[in-house]
């Protein structure tokens, strides 16, 4: 992902609500990736953590990638650690995340068990890097 100019903040780097931002497009580019519908119509996955720590600020300009690695998947909920680091630097860690995404019955509000097929793509699947 591409950093902006306009992502920065007055003290000269990417504001810090854009790192959760970027969690955010990682994790819905891996939603559509592995075919589950974000529409928010009959059963799909959910945001029902997010979490964010600041390792360094990042600066414009540059390019970022976000690592993602399922670290469990539940009955109904799946933990992914989440790592920020700049294309040029890839050993160089920005931000780490940890979220859970719960499959949820929108239309009831409650969670549910996890599809059979989405369940095994999630275990034999382990990480992504969008």
């Amino acid at each position: 992902m591409p950093l902006r100019w306009g992502d920065m903040d007055a003290m000269g780097h990417i504001n810090n609500t854009l790192y959760i931002r970027y969690f955010e497009q990682a994790r819905i580019s891996w939603f559509v990736a592995a075919g589950l519908e974000t529409d928010g119509r009959g059963c799909g996955p959910i945001l029902a953590h997010i979490s964010c720590d600041f390792v360094r600020p990042l600066k414009y300009p540059g390019d970022i990638f976000v690592h993602q690695d399922i670290t469990r998947v539940g009955k109904s909920s799946v933990a992914m650690d989440l790592a920020i680091a700049r294309v040029d630097a890839p050993e160089e860690i920005y931000a780490r995340g940890k979220s859970v995404i719960v499959w949820m019955d929108y239309a009831a509000g409650h969670s549910l068990p996890w599809p059979d097929p989405v369940r095994e793509m999630m275990e034999t699947s382990g990480l992504t890097e969008l």
